[in-house]
């Protein structure tokens, strides 16, 4: 058995003129928590339904638990759960007939499905809901309830689809408790996100731009990669300050999230001085800057070569800038 869960070489998917996934070359190892992060555009949900089977590459291969998409879609679609972004279970059948219904079609026993079932009803809090009709459900509770019918075959590659987006923050933590447990029980789980707190709590991600690989790491061998320290420094109006820090011959990167900027310099202590003193000569209002560990949204921005403004990075909105937890709980 291969020690990879997923393999592409060359992968490439094309709408007419339009390059949805150009030339992508990706490994998943067997039991990791794999991240394709990337803002909206960049080729997540692409990527993945090309790994499912539901399209068909213009060019390239890829291979999931050992069998290609192209050649064997059935027997890939057999050892994989998909989520999508949007709720597909049907509305009019309450939580444990959804359940019921998908294991049916996987051919799952009962004496098999109905305890999984209950175990991971269980983990997510949706045990009292089990009569309730999924159209009555919040947001959260649904992408709960269909991250439940996705694993209910027990499939070797779960692939995740920005499952979060929209949902309350106690149902991600939950969520995200959920998947933790998943490469334990062999499960390899890939998920898409625009969301750089999630792709921090994977054990390798990819950023992608356009279609296209920026870099492939863990999330600390990302940071590594700056080159630079960083300040954190409040300034109001926040995009003046920018263009001030901008200019900056020390500066190598300046990114606005919210009304704090990330100021990426050679020396932190010895920089920030001449930075303090540019605003106020500049008449804008300015607290003192803390030097702040590498984030993946520095990173990310370094590797797209541009301004990344919050929106642009996903970053949820109940999350101040530095506010990212490193685990749900």
């Amino acid at each position: 058995m291969s020690d990879f869960a997923i393999q592409t070489q060359g992968l490439c998917k094309r709408f007419g003129d339009v390059t949805a996934v150009d030339g992508l070359d990706l490994t998943v190892r067997r039991g990791e928590i794999f991240g394709l992060v990337g803002p909206d555009g960049a080729g997540k949900t692409t990527t993945l339904r090309l790994l499912a089977g539901i399209l068909r590459p213009t060019a390239g291969r890829a291979e999931v638990a050992g069998f290609d998409v192209v050649a064997a879609p059935e027997e890939v679609k057999a050892r994989i759960g998909y989520l999508s972004q949007r709720f597909s279970l049907y509305g009019d059948l309450t939580v444990w007939e959804n359940i019921a219904f998908t294991a049916e079609l996987y051919r799952v026993p009962r004496r098999e499905w109905e305890p999984r079932a209950e175990e991971l009803l269980r983990a997510s809090r949706m045990g009292p809901f089990k009569r309730r009709l999924a159209d009555h459900l919040s947001g959260g509770m649904q992408q709960k309830l269909a991250l439940t019918c996705a694993l209910i075959h027990t499939p070797e590659v779960l692939l995740l689809d920005e499952p979060t987006t929209g949902v309350d923050p106690v149902s991600r933590r939950e969520f995200w408790t959920i998947l933790y447990g998943l490469p334990a029980q062999g499960v390899t789980v890939v998920i898409s996100t625009p969301y750089l707190d999630e792709a921090e709590r994977c054990m390798r991600l990819i950023f992608l731009q356009q279609g296209r690989s920026l870099a492939c790491d863990t999330p600390a061998g990302l940071k590594g990669r700056l080159g630079g320290e960083v300040l954190a420094l409040a300034a109001r109006p926040g995009r003046a300050a920018r263009d001030v820090l901008r200019a900056r011959p020390e500066v190598q990167q300046v990114t606005l999230l919210g009304d704090v900027l990330h100021v990426v310099v050679e020396n932190a202590a010895r920089d920030a001085p001449g930075l303090i003193q540019a605003l106020r000569e500049a008449g804008l209002e300015t607290a003192e800057p803390q030097a702040i560990p590498p984030g993946l949204e520095d990173v990310f921005v370094k590797l797209a070569g541009e301004t990344v403004t919050q929106d642009k990075l996903g970053i949820p909105p109940e999350l101040e800038p530095r506010a990212y937890p490193s685990n749900p709980g």
